[in-house]
């Protein structure tokens, strides 16, 4: 079993308020989960308006799937919402 982890800096530089900020994300995260079907969570950056860390993993059978998953989840992340930057900032691989 392999395990992916990456950490994704994303920001909002429109975003005045911590609604707005919720509302992108929020629903951002929503849309990668139920497409994707991997764990992905804000794990940073909570009272910042322009910027979220949004952590995300995935359980895999061999280590370029896991890379394939992440791929297309980032590319996924960066086409739903053009006004947002998203930057990964860290990446693992884990073999359990």
């Amino acid at each position: 079993m392999i395990v992916g982890i990456v950490s994704v800096r994303l920001r909002l530089p429109g975003n005045r308020s911590l609604k707005g900020k919720r509302r992108v994300v929020k629903g951002m995260l929503e849309r990668v989960h139920n497409r994707f079907n991997v764990a992905i969570a804000e794990v940073g950056d909570n009272d910042r308006h322009q910027s979220a860390l949004i952590g995300l993993s995935c359980v895999a059978n061999d280590t370029s799937h896991a890379h394939s998953i992440l791929d297309n989840v980032l590319a996924s992340m960066a086409s739903m919402y053009p006004e947002a930057e998203v930057t990964p900032e860290s990446r693992e691989i884990l073999p359990l």
